[in-house]
């Protein structure tokens, strides 16, 4: 996937229902704090830097650093570490449920913004560490 180069904010008015624009906003702000970063259109989902993936399969694609997408049922947060990485902090953040891959929040007026906070900086930390065994990562922007 590439930056397709969307209006951020038109992404997000376009956001329904109304907790997810302003989960967007609020989450927009932490991540481009967290990252250093501004925000870009993936398609949908609104992603800060870029970095190409590698798995030992060989399968390869791109990617932002953090990301997010404003989903009608949840916003999803992907973190490229892995939930797993992250089981300590997510028994203490709040409602919440996972995939593989992703973190999904129905309301973040109900989770705890300083560990989600804590789970971004890692998750963040960790792709522009390289990644480890499981993925290669390399920093694009």
């Amino acid at each position: 996937m590439q930056p397709t180069g969307d209006d951020v904010a038109g992404l997000i008015a376009r956001s329904s229902p109304a907790v997810r624009r302003r989960d967007a906003e609020t989450l927009t702000a932490l991540l481009r704090d967290i990252s250093g970063r501004e925000p870009q259109t993936w398609g949908s989902i609104i992603g800060f830097g870029s970095c190409h993936y590698r798995y030992p399969t060989g399968t390869e694609g791109d990617s932002g650093i953090l990301s997010f997408a404003p989903r009608k049922s949840a916003t999803t947060i992907y973190l490229l570490d892995s939930v797993d990485a992250h089981a300590e902090a997510l028994g203490a953040l709040g409602p919440h449920t996972t995939g593989v891959g992703c973190l999904y929040i129905k309301d973040l007026d109900q989770v705890d913004l300083d560990v989600l906070r804590g789970i971004l900086e890692r998750s963040r930390a960790w792709v522009e560490s390289g990644g480890d065994a499981r993925m290669h990562l390399t920093i694009t922007s």
